[in-house]
């Protein structure tokens, strides 16, 4: 069983590598990515009590829920159930996390 949220790209107008995922009065995260590669970079600034600004990022290469599927397909499980999350909501082409159940085949 995974827990894993699904990347928000359909938000990015074409020609556009960055989608905001949280802003307020002393900070800002965004996400840019890289569709080809499917590799993401999320930045994170934070202004102190001073005005000074801080970054710091982090990368990781996303995947889709059928990669998932893939990869367990290729340890030997098969998928059992999958939802948008731990609520057992139905997982759409709308949802943005999946919780996924694989099962070894009797």
């Amino acid at each position: 069983m995974i827990e894993l949220w699904v990347p928000p790209i359909r938000r990015l107008p074409p020609g556009q590598q960055a989608v905001p995922m949280d802003v307020g009065d002393d900070h800002a995260t965004f996400d840019t990515y890289d569709l080809a590669t499917q590799h993401c970079t999320t930045h994170n600034y934070y202004r102190d009590s001073d005005g000074t600004l801080r970054h710091g990022s982090g990368s990781f290469r996303y995947i889709w829920p059928a990669e998932c599927d893939l990869m367990a397909q290729l340890a030997g499980l098969e998928l059992e159930s999958r939802f948008a999350d731990w609520h057992r909501a139905a997982f759409t082409s709308e949802s943005s996390n999946h919780v996924s159940v694989w099962r070894k085949p009797l």
